[in-house]
């Protein structure tokens, strides 16, 4: 599980990235900005799925999966509702802002995982 979640913070990082540059050079100005936001949540919950990869491979238990299962579904529901938006004008509801409480809960559990979780 370890090695999914770091393939999958590498992918969540291109992806962020070329939505950033699309951002940046393909979008109109007054939905550039909301783009960007996604595109920065999305980069920076790459990085906890990278930094989840590496704990998981220290420490034993099911939390570090557990908070990076929530950053991976909720970066889909909040970069995904974000990205929908700016490219449909369409908006997918409570999609987004669940996916931001996954966010947020996720950081709550990955403390816990790594405070709690005995080492190898």
């Amino acid at each position: 599980m370890a090695r999914l979640w770091m393939v999958l913070g590498a992918l969540s990082g291109l992806i962020a990235v070329g939505m950033a540059a699309y951002a940046s050079h393909g979008l109109p100005a007054e939905t550039a900005g909301l783009a960007n936001t996604g595109a920065s949540l999305q980069a920076w919950h790459a990085l906890a799925l990278l930094g989840c990869g590496m704990l998981a491979e220290r420490r034993r238990g099911p939390l570090v999966h557990l908070a990076a299962g929530c950053f991976v579904l909720g970066t889909l529901g909040f970069a995904g509702g974000v990205y929908v938006r700016v490219l449909t004008e369409t908006s997918l509801g409570p999609v987004t802002p669940a996916g931001g409480m996954l966010l947020l809960v996720g950081w709550g559990i990955l403390a816990a995982a790594a405070a709690l979780a005995p080492e190898k």
